[in-house]
């Protein structure tokens, strides 16, 4: 979350969908939003209030194997849920594409669910809307694409933007 536009980096490694090397996207929050905004939204989510969809997601370390936490916006098209990562190739979503699962948190609200990764052909819709619902929030972050771009440009920087849809683990929330 965040609007500082934060430090670019580049990561060296394989993309999930495709299983080809590429060179990965990833924008490092700056100190406003590592010390202030995220700090801010996640403790506001954690005492119940979800600040425009935010969630607190839970999601186990890819190498740690503990429990790892940061605020996400979920966004919901139609009834299907997805995490889009708009900085790119986050930790979280390092972590969630290896473990497949993890938890949403509104206040004491828990939710387990299970996590797919989006083909990248398959993402302009869901962007599309993530830009429309968040513009103001993280449109720095899709270089100069919006919710009104062609799904030709959005297609286009897709590969920058791992999505998830998000599905319940067991069918209920817990509490």
């Amino acid at each position: 979350m965040g609007a500082d536009l934060g430090e670019p980096e580049t990561r060296s490694g394989a993309h999930a969908i495709a299983g080809t090397p590429s060179p990965s996207r990833y924008l490092r929050p700056g100190w406003f939003t590592r010390r202030v905004f995220n700090p801010l939204i996640a403790g506001l989510t954690r005492a119940g209030l979800s600040v425009w969809g935010s969630r607190e997601l839970r999601v186990r370390g890819r190498t740690s194997g503990e429990w790892r936490a940061t605020p996400v916006n979920l966004l919901t098209v139609g009834t299907d849920r997805y995490l889009v990562a708009p900085r790119g190739e986050t930790q979280w979503a390092r972590n969630l594409r290896v473990a497949g699962d993890g938890e949403l948190r509104v206040g004491r609200r828990h939710e387990a669910f299970r996590a797919t990764e989006i083909a990248d052909d398959d993402k302009p819709p869901i962007l599309r809307e993530y830009l429309r619902r968040w513009k103001a929030e993280v449109g720095i972050f899709f270089g100069g694409v919006s919710a009104k771009s062609s799904d030709e440009e959005l297609r286009r920087i897709a590969p920058d933007h791992p999505v998830f849809r998000v599905e319940p683990a067991t069918g209920e929330a817990r509490t």
